[in-house]
């Protein structure tokens, strides 16, 4: 490794309700692969975003090259030698490889209005040959695989002269076979002293391609470590290292023995791949894993609002066809997005209107009159026994807070007389005191004989509730445990392994039977 390149200290950073960073602080040497690593949430990619102009910090400081600088934007990043690779691609497709490489900065011939197309070609296939890439400038980025589209991701960084290079889950949606090429090029770049930060959730990854890594948790600086001195178990230890909860966990009395709804070999391109599992009568099942698992994914296609290619849902041991949230509704089925405000209600609406929302074909009358009677009685019980905090049922929705917002969504599928809750992050941008009231909410429902599916993304939730916990991993259940065997850490292990299913669970196969 070479001399210092880049120095983050003190580094704080806060959105409306968040402080994402507190104190932080990152170093990165020339030619060094320094990754970056913690649970969603951490701050690694806000800090990131700090250093590639994206975000403004609050305090702190950069010193980039010895000096102290001001990077006010992305493009003043880049100048300084900063690019930033991030795990949503942004090239062009109708544009050729040439023409995305240089957008916004191409060579022109004498008359200014015309684009010299040779030398943009020219210029973009020295940069592929000095990666060793087999790649035509005039082809366009459609034709391309999304590897090859990171290959060229990275040859436009490098057509900065970029001495930073920030890549963000770069191997997210690669094969082996494209994973080895990338790491080819990545270790060609830090021969030639450019400072790669690798940000990853495959924490198996690390221990091939990086020197050093940088532990964050909660926004704050854990510890830098060298990459081969370190074990992925004390990796993990240090990114879940925070105290569970005070409070004993809350799992509800066991649930019982059958199966309300079956999942068998469901599949949708790359994003699912041949999940199976069980959720029974009155259980809660957490589905815990990092971002881009699949979690949501499952959820969408399970209440229809997704398409799948292949696969079989069973409910209640019926072999049932869902190809839309009607049908899901129509079979007892209820999801409550992780995007409450977009998918779960209508904001500009009254509470009453709203909890009315997913069933108001029972309010309606033989000549198609709303029952308002009805509805305000069916409106007020909800409110009373979900304890909404509102000023009346006229309320609307957009002035509540977080928290009673979700418990309206809760109201609404009840109304709907769903038996399988499909809760995507239900605490999500709630306050402490509002979780706890959705904790007691979820246990209330189980105990009721409600059936519930809990994805999370807070370990510490998942472990708190759930009667069993299924893990995924790039689409896949990579594992699933018990509540009385699950910790953080085999938790972690299994999110961040890269395929295969750990051990066949003895529920599925029961449960296989069940069905038949």
């Amino acid at each position: 490794m070479g001399d210092l390149l880049l120095k983050m200290a003190g580094i704080e950073k806060s959105f409306p309700g968040v402080h994402a960073l507190s104190q932080a602080q990152f170093e990165l040497r020339a030619g060094e692969v320094h990754a970056l690593v913690g649970e969603n949430g951490a701050g690694k990619s806000t800090l990131m975003k700090i250093l590639s102009g994206i975000y403004s910090k609050d305090a702190g400081s950069v010193r980039y090259q010895g000096k102290e600088v001001e990077i006010s934007s992305p493009r003043a990043a880049q100048h300084l030698g900063i690019s930033m690779i991030h795990q949503e691609l942004n090239l062009m497709n109708h544009l050729t490889l040439a023409q995305n490489v240089f957008v916004g900065r191409e060579p022109r011939q004498p008359l200014r209005f015309m684009l010299d197309e040779a030398k943009i070609n020219a210029q973009t296939q020295a940069l592929f040959d000095s990666m060793h890439l087999r790649l035509d400038p005039r082809t366009l980025a459609a034709e391309l695989t999304v590897a090859k589209q990171q290959m060229v991701e990275i040859a436009k960084a490098l057509s900065f002269n970029s001495q930073v290079l920030i890549m963000d889950e770069p191997t997210a949606a690669l094969t082996e076979s494209e994973i080895d090429e990338l790491f080819r090029i990545i270790r060609q770049l830090r021969s030639k002293g450019v400072g790669i930060v690798y940000i990853s959730h495959r924490l198996e990854e690390l221990k091939q391609i990086s020197d050093r890594i940088t532990v964050m948790r909660d926004g704050h600086y854990v510890d830098t470590v060298d990459a081969k001195a370190v074990t992925i178990d004390q990796i993990i230890g240090m990114m879940v290292g925070r105290a569970i909860y005070e409070s004993s966990p809350e799992v509800p009395e066991q649930p019982e023995q059958a199966v309300v709804l079956a999942v068998r070999g469901l599949n949708r391109g790359t994003a699912i791949r041949d999940v199976s599992f069980v959720l029974k009568k009155g259980e809660i099942l957490g589905f815990a894993g990092l971002m881009g698992a699949g979690r949501t994914e499952v959820a969408r296609a399970i209440f229809g609002a997704d398409p799948i290619d292949s696969g079989e849902i069973f409910v209640k041991g019926i072999r049932t066809a869902i190809q839309s949230p009607r049908d899901a509704v129509r079979h007892g089925i209820g999801y409550l997005s992780e995007d409450r405000k977009r998918y779960g209600l209508a904001v500009g609406l009254s509470v009453e209107a709203n909890i009315a929302l997913a069933s108001f074909e029972q309010f309606v009358g033989s000549l198609g009159v709303v029952d308002d009677s009805k509805v305000r009685s069916i409106a007020s019980r909800y409110v009373d026994l979900l304890s909404i905090k509102t000023p009346g049922i006229q309320q609307l929705v957009r002035n509540l807070s977080g928290g009673n917002q979700q418990k309206v969504v809760i109201g609404k599928w009840l109304t709907a007389d769903t038996e399988i809750l499909i809760f995507d992050e239900p605490t999500r941008g709630i306050d402490v005191g509002a979780k706890s009231e959705i904790y007691r909410l979820l246990n209330e429902l189980a105990h009721a004989g409600k059936s519930i599916l809990m994805i999370s993304s807070e370990l510490p939730e998942i472990l708190r509730m759930s009667h069993r916990i299924v893990v995924m991993c790039e689409g896949r259940i990579t594992g699933e445990l018990s509540a009385a065997e699950a910790t953080q850490e085999k938790i972690m292990r299994l999110a961040t392994q890269r395929s295969g299913m750990v051990a066949a669970t003895e529920n599925s196969f029961a449960a296989k039977a069940e069905v038949r």
